[in-house]
């Protein structure tokens, strides 16, 4: 799609650093830099207004990459393409059955009226719970970590989603300011949501989180 729309070599892409680093080396295919940008911090997609202070005379392009099944905001990064004369593209994620959608959505309302001592995600704009991130608090990747271990040794499966940013890996290193994504990296961690999971298996997953929480304080 870049290519197509004619963005190569001396061109500027902006792009986020949280995620995987596929879009950011599609951008270097096409001849192009990655450039990265913040993102917001409840939908963990782009921030327009961190789009916008990241382009230069060179920004040919913007990729808005929908993460955890949570849509990136589109009509405010359109506009800004409009208003720039920008293209604006989109990295979407799976299609997915809606009884899929409807049954993740019912796991992750049970998670977020039951979990204690973990931040839930924002649920807003149709968010379809390709993955249930929560934020552990306390003092970043130490606590999260900590926190990931204890509920895997109870027998629930968590994951951290984006180990390491992408502008913090070799080959893509850039010495940039995305406190957002730096945050986000060292407190988020998936819960189990998927559409197979029993009812004993969630209240399984509540215990096992709930048991830790009053052991995390915020750092002060």
């Amino acid at each position: 799609m870049l290519r197509a729309a004619g963005v190569g070599v001396g061109d500027e892409v902006v792009v986020p650093a949280f995620g995987n680093a596929e879009v950011a080396e599609h951008v270097i295919l096409a001849g192009a830099l990655p450039v990265f940008a913040d993102i917001d911090p409840a939908t963990y997609c782009l921030d327009p207004s961190a789009v916008e202070a990241a382009m230069t005379p060179r920004t040919a392009a913007v990729v808005a990459v929908h993460c955890f099944g949570r849509p990136a905001d589109l009509t405010r990064l359109h506009g800004i393409g409009q208003r720039r004369g920008l293209l604006v593209l989109e990295h979407g994620e799976s299609d997915e059955p809606y009884d899929d959608i409807a049954r993740r959505r019912e796991r992750a309302a049970y998670l977020d009226g039951k979990l204690k001592g973990v931040r839930t995600p924002d649920g807003g704009d149709g968010h379809t719970y390709q993955q249930y991130v929560v934020r552990v608090p306390g003092n970043g990747r130490p606590d999260r970590d900590a926190f990931a271990r204890a509920v895997r040794a109870k027998g629930v499966d968590c994951r951290v989603p984006v180990p390491t940013p992408v502008h913090r890996m070799p080959g893509f290193r850039r010495c940039v300011s995305l406190p957002e994504t730096e945050r986000a990296a060292d407190e988020t961690l998936a819960l189990p949501v998927d559409a197979s999971l029993t009812k004993r298996d969630m209240q399984r997953i509540v215990s096992a989180c709930n048991a830790l929480g009053g052991l995390l304080q915020p750092a002060h």
